[in-house]
């Protein structure tokens, strides 16, 4: 019994010792703009548009309190909403209504929670920015 309870004691000790740790290297959360910057790495922002095509759209992606991402593949469309950016949270659902295959800036999105299925608010989009990662350079010899 005694041998059983210092197993227990020291497999206890491990154990904390291992989350002690874990939490200690916890990374703070970025913030969106820090976010933001860090997916557009690389990437050279091109003249704004109005409209993008959305069947070319792959996914889009929430960044807290800053903007929507639109991922073409080779083409990152930033959307900075004019109203209510403040109110983008990454967990949200976007609920677009297109009256045709684009969605433009003069279109706005519900915001809607994801557990619940409650309405949050919506977002009146602005004119999107895209970025692309320029053309590599040969290296001259």
């Amino acid at each position: 019994m005694a041998k059983m309870l210092r197993t227990f004691a020291v497999a206890m000790a491990a154990g904390a010792i291992v989350l002690g740790g874990g939490l200690a290297q916890a990374k703070p959360k970025l913030t969106g703009e820090q976010e933001l910057a860090k997916l557009l790495d690389g990437r050279v922002a091109g003249k704004p548009v109005d409209c993008i095509y959305t069947p070319m759209m792959s996914s889009s992606r929430v960044i807290d309190k800053t903007a929507i991402v639109y991922d073409s593949g080779r083409t990152l469309y930033v959307q900075r909403p004019k109203v209510g950016a403040e109110s983008l949270d990454d967990d949200d659902i976007l609920v677009t209504k297109l009256t045709g295959s684009q969605l433009c800036s003069i279109d706005t999105i519900q915001l809607v929670e994801r557990n619940g299925g409650f309405w949050r608010g919506f977002v009146g989009l602005d004119k999107f920015v895209p970025y692309t990662k320029p053309p590599k350079v040969a290296a001259a010899d």
